[in-house]
C-alpha cells in the first residue's frame, strides 16, 4: 500500500506529534508539521526527524477566518490524505472544517462527551469521578462533538493531581492516536453523515 499522506497541526511541545514519529508507521507519510505559534516545541522534534516544518502565526491575521483560509492554503500545498490535530489550541472555522471533512482527526484529554474544552483534569479532579482518559474523534463544526473512534480510561486516584492524572492520560493518548491513523491509512475507517464506520461497520 502506499503510504498515506498527512500534515500534523500543533501548538506546543507536540508529544502526540513525536508519538506519531517514534510510531514508524510504514504506512503513515507526515508531509509537513505546521504550528500556529512559532516557539512551539514540537517543531524541533518535527525538524530532528527531517519533516518539513511551517509556522503560521494567528496573532498576524486579522480574524479567525483569515486566519484559517492562510492554514488552508499552507496544508493543501502538501496533498494531505488526512489532517491530524495534535495539541492545535485553536477552534476552526466550520468553513475550515467543512473543507477537510472525514479526513480531520483530534484527540481530546477527556472521555468524550465529558469535559469538552479546556482544563479537563482539573474539571475532572473536581468533579469527582473515578474513570478519566483520551478520545480520538473526527472533527466536526461543534467543538469536540465529532463521532468518536476511539477511547482509553484510566483510573482517578485519591492521591492525584492535575499533574499526575495527565501524565496517566498522556501516555494513553500516545497509545491510541497513531493506532486510529493506522486504521485510516489502512482504509478500514471513514466518517459517513454523522457516523463513523470501521472495516465497514458503523460504530
Amino acid at each position: 500500500m502506499k503510504p498515506l499522506p498527512i500534515v500534523v497541526l500543533i501548538s506546543g511541545r507536540g508529544s502526540n506529534l513525536q508519538a506519531i514519529i517514534d510510531a514508524a508507521d510504514p504506512l503513515v507519510d507526515i508531509k509537513a508539521v505546521i504550528s500556529n505559534r512559532p516557539d512551539a516545541k514540537g517543531l524541533a522534534s518535527a525538524q530532528a526527524a527531517n519533516i518539513v516544518t511551517k509556522v503560521i502565526d494567528h496573532r498576524q491575521f486579522a480574524d479567525r477566518e483569515t486566519f484559517d483560509e492562510a492554514l488552508q492554503k499552507r496544508i493543501d500545498n502538501y496533498q494531505p490524505s488526512l489532517v491530524v490535530l495534535a495539541g492545535f489550541m485553536r477552534i476552526l472555522s466550520d468553513k475550515f472544517v467543512a473543507h477537510y471533512r472525514g479526513r480531520l482527526l483530534n484527540i481530546h484529554p477527556s472521555l468524550l462527551p465529558k469535559f469538552k474544552g479546556l482544563h479537563t483534569h482539573e474539571r475532572a479532579l473536581a468533579e469527582g469521578v473515578k474513570e478519566h482518559g483520551a478520545s480520538v474523534h473526527f472533527v466536526t463544526e461543534a467543538l469536540d462533538a465529532g463521532p468518536v473512534i476511539l477511547q482509553a480510561k484510566v483510573p482517578v486516584l485519591p492521591t492525584d493531581d492535575v499533574d499526575t492524572l495527565a501524565a496517566r492520560v498522556l501516555k494513553e493518548e500516545h497509545r491510541i492516536y497513531p493506532q486510529v491513523i493506522h486504521w485510516f491509512a489502512e482504509g478500514r475507517l471513514q466518517l459517513r453523515g454523522d457516523k463513523f464506520f470501521l472495516d465497514g461497520q458503523a460504530k
